[in-house]
Formats: C-alpha cells, sequence, structure tokens
C-alpha cells in the first residue's frame, strides 16, 4: 500500500518544518513499513547544522524513523490523531549512526514490530541512503489518548 503526502497527514498530527515522512511505500499492518524522507537543503536545520558542510541532525533522523512507527502503529490498531490519540516517543535503545545523510540523500525508513502490548510499541529501525546504513535503532512508543 503506498500512502502520499495527503494520506500521511491523516496519520500523523506533525506538519511543516517537522513532518518527516514524505510517502510510505510498503506497510504491512502489524508488521513493518517502509517509507521515505527526501533530504532538501531547504530544511530549516541546515542553516545552523552546519552552514558549510549541511548534515541532518541525528535526532531528527530518529524522530523521522519514529514518525514512520507512528503510522505503523495507528494503521495497526484503526486510529487516527483526529479521534484524539497520539504516539509519542518514549525511548530508543542501540541507537547507532553509521553514515552522514545530506542534502540529496534519499532516507528510506524501516521499521519492524518487535512487540506491541497495552499501547507500548518497540520497532527495529533503519535508516538507509541508497545501500547505506545511515542509523539503526530500536524505538518504543506509546500510544495515549489525549483530551
Amino acid at each position: 500500500m503506498i500512502m502520499d503526502i495527503n494520506q500521511i497527514r491523516e496519520y500523523l498530527p506533525h506538519r511543516y518544518p517537522f513532518l518527516l515522512v514524505d510517502r510510505v511505500m510498503e506497510i504491512t499492518i502489524g508488521e513493518s513499513i517502509v517509507a521515505y524522507k527526501n533530504v532538501s537543503i531547504n530544511e530549516p536545520f541546515f542553516n545552523g547544522h552546519f552552514p558549510h558542510h549541511p548534515i541532518m541532525p541525528g535526532v531528527l533522523i530518529i524522530e523521522a524513523m519514529a514518525q514512520a512507527c507512528g503510522i505503523l502503529g495507528f494503521k495497526t490498531v484503526n486510529k487516527l490523531p483526529a479521534d484524539g490519540y497520539v504516539y509519542y516517543l518514549v525511548g530508543s535503545d542501540n541507537v547507532r549512526f553509521k553514515r552522514p545523510v545530506m542534502p540529496g540523500d534519499q532516507l528510506r525508513l524501516e521499521a519492524n514490530v518487535i512487540k506491541g502490548k497495552r499501547g507500548i510499541w518497540k520497532f527495529a529501525c533503519r535508516a538507509t541512503v541508497g545501500d547505506e546504513l545511515a542509523c539503526e535503532a530500536e524505538i518504543i512508543c506509546a500510544e495515549r489518548k489525549i483530551a
């Protein structure tokens, strides 16, 4: 199942400049997701990170992976932010950065469910550029009802 940016916006409460998933290419409900973030020099964080050698901040790579996890979580439990739910990033384990992500790169975001119990989800995540691993991590998200 492919999701374009309009469908993604239904499943993520984030908006510019913090919406970090541009397209979903594959999703298997309850199991896995493959999504993309197109990295552009126009990203606001490149003004300061770093002006003469622009690199996507590692924490934003983690956030992009977590947003992909959020889409998978929402799709799996058949809920939406419009229904009053949100997925919070509550933890990350075994985070490793292997290569910098720069303007012009297309960041492939992959997440596989490790386990889900009582609204807490753990995912095995990878972010790659081409065939090169940029980041890997286990990401923990929590589903919460908001007022």
